[in-house]
């Protein structure tokens, strides 16, 4: 069997096993955790974006998403960019990027600039997701020791999802949103350096190559789909530049998959997805973190654009989602090495799916934050052992030698349900608004000419845009009818994420029963470990 070559020169310190060493699993936890917070970030500003910038339509989404589209198209294009020219590499331009990226969005006076900040940041992430994983689970050759680095590698992503907000509050408060994008820099200056001083090199050449043809239809074909399904809301999904988009990405998809089929080092190999957990894992992978990151959005733009509450009071909703990650650390590690994934996996997407239930229950009226501990904190403490037993689940399906491809693959699925998130919810959640409000506001005893004030702001900017005007000003009048639909599209938004969390449950309990879903999901370093003892 070929195996992964290691640099050792670079980094000599050892974990307690021998194995990874401590210098590159902080570079890599504290890469992934850069990453997660320059993702997460946007999110917890789109209260001030709305105030300061004024974006109508999609632009809103747009600004996340702009950040989610190449880490979303390009992952498996670094996952095998870091076997073929090694991984520290890939770690140290990510960061420099990234440092890029985030001073553009800083200094951007508009939404325009503002996207091309974030494209920036995007392909500097793009590179550190799978990249953070793989030169990890590279490092690891024991059951034990994989299931320690890989949980807290997902407390350090999950980290990252609390940082951001409570640096975004902090700055948004007592600052600017641009603060934010400078602070994130600094942090990546920081990611750069460590990555370079303490990471070891390792890499996986042998079998790999560019794959040009799987790399040009993949990123077409995502690229495209993320087009149709973020910009169908706007310009309506029969539009015709939405309908070319979704043809472009059936016909794209396609082509990737033929291209891998006849490649002689595929970019990814189809085979995997025959096995049976490393399948249910890649599904779950991007349903399951739909339904989170949509749950996370949906607070977002509750919190602020809705609520217009402070970034600092919003980020504590952004806290109670991302903590449990950290503080569950060691219990998420013993359940990963003792207990079935099939009931850690189906634990964590069930109270995820509690949670959303109970957050389509609170009244837009309700602004204590008391109110979201008990659904956020179901959510935190699911995701918190979802996105563990994914990671594990996926990458110790395969040998090491593909560490590189199976981190590259779960990284880009867990990010294309992150990026589907806040594109389906926020659809989903402002056309049911938009209607609400036009036929309510239609049927309300308001004057004519608050009617018609409210009207012609909501065609421009929708509910959002009339639930912000000042309240002594003509549309103000509607501003009521406005909050009123929103929660009722958001509600809706909570129970869709709350449903998709729920049937990845039941998917996981049927499909990893028995001990076969449990021995598939081992197979893949069960011959490290017999080598490891030999």
């Amino acid at each position: 069997m070929p195996t992964a070559t290691t640099t050792n020169s670079d980094a000599t310190v050892r974990g307690p096993s021998g194995g990874l060493p401590v210098g590159t699993l902080v570079a890599g936890c504290f890469a992934v955790c850069l990453a997660q917070i320059a993702l997460a970030m946007p999110a917890t500003l789109n209260g001030l974006f709305q105030e300061d910038l004024h974006p109508v339509g999609s632009q809103l989404t747009w600004i996340s998403d702009a950040f989610l589209l190449p880490v979303t198209v390009l992952e498996l294009t670094f996952g095998v960019l870091g076997d073929l020219f090694g991984r520290k590499r890939l770690l140290v331009g990510g960061g420099a990027l990234l440092v890029v990226g985030e001073v553009v969005a800083a200094a951007s006076n508009g939404i325009h600039l503002l996207w091309v900040g974030q494209i920036i940041a995007g392909l500097g992430a793009a590179a550190l997701f799978p990249t953070s994983l793989a030169v990890i689970a590279a490092g690891t050759h024991t059951t034990r020791d994989r299931a320690r680095a890989i949980t807290m590698w997902a407390a350090a992503l999950s980290s990252g999802g609390f940082v951001a907000p409570v640096l975004g509050g902090i700055t948004g408060t007592y600052g600017s949103w641009r603060w934010a994008f400078v602070v994130v820099a600094g942090l990546a200056l920081v990611s750069t350096l460590l990555s370079q001083l303490t990471a070891q090199n390792s890499s996986a050449p042998e079998g790999r190559s560019l794959d040009l043809a799987g790399q040009i239809t993949i990123g077409v074909g995502l690229f495209a789909l993320l087009y149709a399904v973020i910009q169908g809301p706007a310009d309506g999904w029969t539009a015709t530049p939405v309908v070319i988009a979704y043809v472009v990405a059936a016909v794209f998809i396609g082509l990737f998959l033929v291209a891998e089929r006849r490649a002689v080092s595929p970019l990814l190999r189809l085979d995997l997805f025959t096995n049976r957990a490393f399948a249910v894992a890649s599904f779950v992978a991007v349903v399951g973190m739909f339904a989170f990151l949509g749950t996370a959005y949906a607070t977002s733009i509750r919190l602020g654009p809705i609520q217009h509450q402070s970034p600092l009071r919003g980020s504590f909703a952004f806290v109670l989602l991302n903590s449990a990650a950290l503080l569950l650390m060691p219990l998420v590690s013993r359940l990963l090495e003792r207990v079935s994934a099939r009931w850690v996996l189906g634990s964590g997407l069930a109270l995820m799916a509690a949670g959303d239930f109970v957050a389509a229950t609170l009244s837009v009226d309700d602004r204590a934050l008391t109110s979201l501990i008990l659904p956020l904190g179901l959510v935190g403490i699911g995701f918190a052992l979802t996105v563990s037993s994914i990671t594990a689940t996926a990458v110790n399906t395969v040998e090491v030698h593909y560490a590189g491809m199976a981190s590259a693959s779960t990284s880009l699925l867990r990010d294309f349900g992150f990026t589907l998130g806040p594109a389906v919810i926020g659809a989903v959640a402002l056309s049911h608004a938009a209607d609400e409000f036009n036929r309510k506001l239609a049927a309300s005893g308001l004057g004519a000419q608050v009617k018609a004030a409210a009207g012609q702001v909501a065609a421009e900017g929708g509910p959002l845009a009339v639930n912000s005007v000042p309240p002594a000003s003509p549309p103000g009048g509607a501003a009521p009818l406005a909050l009123e639909a929103l929660g009722n599209g958001y509600t809706i938004g909570y129970v869709v994420c709350g449903i998709a969390a729920l049937a990845c449950c039941l998917l996981s309990l049927v499909a990893l029963r028995g001990r076969s879903g449990e021995e598939q999901a081992m197979a893949g370093i069960a011959g490290e470990e017999e080598h490891a003892a030999a």
